[in-house]
């Protein structure tokens, strides 16, 4: 599916917008100003999939942090400020490669243009971000009022010449949240940061963000998401990575397919399953894997699966494009399937 066209902006390495690529997002939630613990939690977001990341900018020593944060990492860097224009100011001057500030809130438009000015000396691109949560002048969170805070924020940037600009219009409602971004897509001409905001834990927050996200992106809407969740940061990847394997918007992604549950299971099918998924995080590989309950009905019912195990009682078959091709005891299952994933 293609994306819905909007202008470039280069954030870092990466190009959102005039693409069809969709970036994963995620968020730190150690204290910036520790590098040690915000650097380790990045790069496990890094290992995980996580293609741009955001730390919050409380003060000073945040900010000056930042510098070494960057220099550590290997994916681009967005500072996230409140009202301070001067720790915008310091984030760029850092060397972070996006600022997340809603120029509307940050005072007199001396301040603002000083925000600008740095901005466009080191070509960093400026989020803006508006909230059903914390509507300006206590608009209601509708998709109108959110789109009309979003447009008094851009436009104090259009009227400075300034116009590398990412949007996100979240709302933890998802009907308002989609009606909010589908205003947003034929209103601006910006990149869309899309998320659902207070999704909720693990469970609740990604079923919730997958209806929403899912329906805007098969839309050709969005070109970044964040499945934003209760949880630790790794999490939100692993549930962004399946929404757009699912979509068609992710190349080198496994895809592990596995039949419900039923009478016929004759060995611990459900824990292989976990454990494989599990494993399939690691790998950087387009293929199908298949975890099926019976030996009868299991290879031909995933016969489009690359690889693919179907059990017996204490032993199972393997096989491959739905032909068995060895049989094996439970206990190598494991074993068997990551030795043939890796050499696929």
């Amino acid at each position: 599916m293609k994306r819905h066209e909007t202008k470039s902006v280069k954030v870092g390495n990466l190009t959102f917008g005039g693409n069809n690529k969709v970036y994963i997002q995620s968020m730190t939630n150690t204290q910036t100003y520790d590098v040690k613990a915000t650097v380790a939690q990045i790069k496990r977001l890094e290992e995980a999939g996580c293609e741009i990341v955001r730390v919050a900018v409380l003060n000073k020593r945040d900010a000056a942090a930042l510098g070494e944060i960057k220099r550590q990492i290997k994916i681009p860097l967005v500072a996230d400020i409140h009202f301070d224009y001067k720790l915008a100011i310091e984030a760029v001057n850092q060397g972070v490669d996006k600022i997340r500030i809603n120029p509307g809130n940050i005072g007199s438009m001396e301040k603002v243009q000083a925000v600008v000015d740095a901005c466009k000396s080191k070509n960093i691109p400026i989020r803006i971000g508006v909230n059903s949560g914390s509507m300006m002048d206590g608009m209601d969170p509708t998709p109108e009022n959110m789109v009309k805070a979003a447009k008094y924020h851009v436009d104090i940037l259009e009227s400075l010449g300034f116009y590398d600009i990412v949007l996100s219009l979240k709302a933890t409602n998802i009907e308002t949240m989609i009606e909010a971004y589908r205003l947003a897509s034929v209103t601006f001409p910006y990149p869309l940061h899309l998320g659902v905001t207070e999704a909720g834990t693990a469970f609740g927050g990604s079923i919730k963000s997958a209806m929403a996200l899912g329906i805007l992106l098969y839309d050709g809407i969005g070109n970044t998401i964040r499945v934003s969740l209760t949880d630790t940061p790794e999490i939100e990847i692993r549930a962004a990575k399946e929404i757009l394997n699912n979509l068609g918007l992710r190349d080198n992604t496994p895809n592990l397919i596995s039949c419900p549950t039923c009478g016929r299971i004759q060995y611990d099918m459900i824990q292989i399953a976990k454990d494989i998924e599990t494993y399939l995080t690691t790998v950087n590989k387009k293929i199908t894997v298949a975890i099926m309950g019976c030996k009868v009905n299991g290879p031909g019912e995933a016969k489009h699966a690359d690889i693919g195990v179907a059990g017996g009682k204490g032993e199972a078959v393997i096989f491959k494009k739905g032909e068995i091709v060895t049989k094996v005891k439970e206990s190598e299952v494991y074993d068997t399937l990551t030795k043939m994933i890796d050499e696929f």
